[in-house]
């Protein structure tokens, strides 16, 4: 996971170079990381499912394979499509069998006891991919230019593949953590598990939530801070410095909303973590300059201990009303989320091009995220699981 999360958050770092090198419209290379962030989220449920069947080594060793070429290939492009099928389908394919779905797989698996703390930990290795991997892939940019990145991406993928054959192991050997192992239930196809929850309020509250949640961080935060903090001046490894550093304060904010979503409402804390990434939004078109400010420094702190502080609350939701299906429901949920991201990478990525500056785009996310908290608290109590069908 943490070797995904770095991988995916590279076309950040290239988007300015390509710009620079084929003049390329900015919204045009924002259509490939759309394509990229949707297939994220699409495949995920299906990952799920194959996870189920194949085994966890062969999904996630397909999915490697695939960011390899992916990566790799980018050297010898000259047209915009290819970048679109490199970086988009490729690779967003390719991380997409290791989304978060492969957290809420282990954790189901191999824990009973603090369970939400557990996702907290494997969803912060997002963070702590993005933390390694954008101030080397930016410092790697800008002084050996983007092909390098691509090859040290490909390179850091393939040299994974047999780490993960070797000593990925599929289940525990014995009863999970903290209880007995229960009788294993069918999950359901993919498609059977969405029909199923697709018939409850609760689903699409949270999938509307976690769609609005996927534009302001991975498709708004993650693509067009780098580019936004460039157009204002400041130097391409100060930004993604401050990048990295969201990722340190996510890494301790994501793992204490696990904690908390071992003792607390998860709809109250979904509430409470869009409500304040909504405020943290508005105030940005104040903040960015040429220079890092205290001021920047505080959203960066702030809006770091909330990035995907959601995970944790909303996998335990899908848990408690879909039962069996609740690891593939999440899937979908997640899905919902990736194609908040690609919407909004696009729209402002062409917004940019409009407009000439990011401004109108942060007020209006930020506006977003504090609808998503009153979606969240809209959730009703728990329900009954609703059981698979085929």
């Amino acid at each position: 996971m943490l070797g995904a999360a770095g991988f995916r958050s590279a076309p950040s770092v290239l988007m300015v170079p390509l710009q620079d090198e084929f003049s390329w419209p900015r919204g045009e290379i924002s259509v490939a990381v759309s394509i990229n962030l949707l297939l994220f989220g699409l495949i995920a449920p299906f990952a799920a499912a194959l996870i189920e069947q194949y085994g966890i080594r062969r999904v996630i060793g397909t999915g490697l394979a695939l960011i390899t070429l992916g990566s790799a290939l980018p050297i010898f492009m000259n047209a915009s499509w290819q970048l679109i099928l490199f970086w988009g389908v490729l690779v967003g394919a390719g991380t997409g069998s290791m989304a978060l779905v492969f957290a809420a797989t282990v954790v189901n698996r191999w824990f009973v006891k603090h369970r939400g703390l557990v996702t907290g930990i494997l969803t912060a290795a997002g963070a702590t991919g993005q933390l390694i991997f954008l101030p080397l892939l930016a410092s790697l940019a800008s002084s050996y230019g983007w092909r390098t990145v691509s090859l040290v991406v490909a390179g850091c993928t393939l040299a994974m593949v047999p780490l993960v054959f070797l000593f990925l192991k599929e289940r525990p050997t014995g009863d999970p953590y903290g209880g007995k192992a229960l009788p294993s239930q069918p999950a359901g196809s993919a498609l059977g598990a969405l029909r199923s929850a697709a018939r409850t309020r609760t689903f699409w509250l949270l999938a509307g939530g976690f769609a609005i949640c996927g534009a302001t961080t991975n498709g708004l935060i993650g693509t067009h801070f780098l580019p936004a903090a460039h157009d204002h001046g400041m130097a391409p490894t100060t930004a993604a410095g401050l990048l990295a550093l969201i990722g340190v304060f996510d890494i301790i904010g994501t793992i204490g909303s696990g904690w908390l979503t071992d003792r607390m409402d998860s709809r109250v804390l979904l509430g409470v973590y869009y409500g304040l990434r909504g405020l943290s939004l508005l105030s940005l078109p104040l903040l960015l300059s040429d220079q890092v400010r205290p001021s920047l420094l505080l959203f960066v702190v702030f809006y770091g201990l909330d990035w995907i502080a959601t995970v944790p609350p909303t996998v335990a939701l899908c848990r408690e009303n879909f039962g069996a299906s609740g690891t593939i429901v999440f899937g979908w949920v997640f899905a919902s989320h990736q194609i908040g991201a690609a919407i909004a990478a696009t729209a402002a990525g062409y917004a940019r091009d409009a407009f000439g500056d990011y401004g109108g785009t942060w007020i209006f996310t930020g506006v977003l995220a504090i609808a998503a908290a009153g979606l969240s608290v809209a959730i009703r109590a728990r329900q009954a699981a609703i059981p698979a069908r085929a």
